[in-house]
């Protein structure tokens, strides 16, 4: 097991592109499930997560893949009580800010340019990286 990993929050949409062994980005899920790093979840982003995988692959796929999701012992679920709404361009987005902040998380990875607002923000600090900042971020970690 390695020590020290980064704690990281997923969009949904870097999430998706992540859950087939198909996709280009296959290689998000496999770090997760070699321990690479910590995914910091809520329980709005479970919801959110089993929504969009059903409507684009079917109900048993979301189930066996949030079922899986949950058996990992480098995903950590919490309950954010505050919503800091430090998003205003979608207030969808900030359930993945709360997510992080309660969470402690490292860095939000996405692709959603709603969430650069956060580049400007001061207080809280929320850090978000592409999908190809995060992969270097994992190399250099290696």
């Amino acid at each position: 097991m390695k020590i020290n990993k980064y704690k990281i929050v997923l969009d949904t949409n870097v999430f998706l592109v992540s859950i087939s062994s198909k996709f280009k980005y296959y290689w998000i899920f496999e770090k997760l499930q070699a321990g690479d790093y910590n995914l910091v979840i809520s329980n709005e982003i479970l919801t959110e997560y089993s929504e969009k995988i059903n409507e684009k692959f079917g109900l048993t796929l979301a189930n066996k893949s949030l079922d899986f999701l949950l058996l990992l012992p480098n995903v950590i679920l919490v309950n954010p009580y505050y919503k800091w709404r430090l998003i205003t361009n979608d207030d969808d987005d900030n359930k993945f800010v709360d997510c992080a902040i309660v969470g402690n998380a490292d860095y939000i990875v996405t692709h959603d340019k709603h969430f650069n607002i956060l580049k400007n923000i001061e207080f809280p600090k929320v850090n978000i990286l592409t999908i190809d900042e995060f992969y270097n971020l994992l190399l250099e970690i290696k």
